[in-house]
């Protein structure tokens, strides 16, 4: 369902006089449905510059990223076009990211049932699935008419990952998914992204967590050395 080719990414700092700043470059890896690959390596190696240049909120310095959209036809998410990204980002991919920004005064099932009345749901049957994700993932009753703004951090980051697996997505990326979150509730967030893979959704994760790592990976991508490894084998290190 994904193909990354060859990608990389370097920043260029203007008001310095352009100075260029390394990101990542070579990586190559494909994501098949219905799998995890992740992606793991050193602080400041690059990853969740990684992600959102899969994502889109980066523009990649170089390579491709072949994406399979839900009618076959094959996009280079590297060079589409910023109204297609968006098109896709509706339809098909879902991120979760370090940082869960919210609108103010929208509450936690307002916050979760917009995206899925965008996709034509109707506001009973959005409600419906709001609610069984929102009880599923162990935030109580009490909460859902509150702002996430005034969440704790981990219930914040529960809300970040319902808000992207609510629609289903085909692929879905995952920015340290289960960092906040202690054992309990981590471990039914692991179960939810279990069962999206089951259904086949595609996924790249970063994870710094080895538990979370070793029960959700297929197959690990080493970024500071640009080759698989298997999952539970020890990060590369500086």
């Amino acid at each position: 369902m994904l193909c990354v080719k060859n990608l990389a990414k370097h920043f260029f700092i203007h008001i310095r006089g352009n100075v260029v700043i390394p990101g990542f470059a070579g990586v190559s890896f494909e994501a098949p449905a219905g799998s995890l690959l992740a992606v793991t390596g050193p602080s400041g190696t690059g990853k969740s510059s990684l992600l959102k240049c899969v994502y889109r909120t980066y523009i990649p310095s170089a390579g491709e990223i072949l994406y399979t959209a839900k009618d076959g036809s094959r996009i280079d998410l590297a060079v589409a076009d910023d109204w297609d990204i968006l098109s896709l980002r509706r339809a098909e991919i879902g991120y979760v990211s370090q940082f869960f920004r919210v609108m103010p005064r929208v509450s936690a099932l307002e916050t979760l049932i917009e995206p899925l009345i965008s996709r034509g749901a109707g506001r009973e049957e959005a409600l419906d699935k709001a609610r069984h994700l929102l009880s599923q993932a162990g935030i109580g009753e009490a909460l859902w008419e509150m702002y996430p703004a005034t969440f704790s951090g981990g219930e914040k980051q529960r809300l970040n990952i319902l808000h992207a697996i609510i629609t289903k997505p085909r692929l879905l990326l995952l920015d340290e998914p289960t960092a906040s979150l202690d054992k309990g509730y981590k471990n039914r967030i692991m179960e939810m992204i279990l069962g999206l893979k089951a259904e086949g959704t595609a996924m790249v994760g970063v994870f710094h967590d080895r538990d979370a790592l070793l029960a959700l990976s297929d197959r690990r991508y080493d970024l500071l050395r640009g080759a698989y490894c298997d999952p539970g084998e020890r990060e590369t290190e500086l």
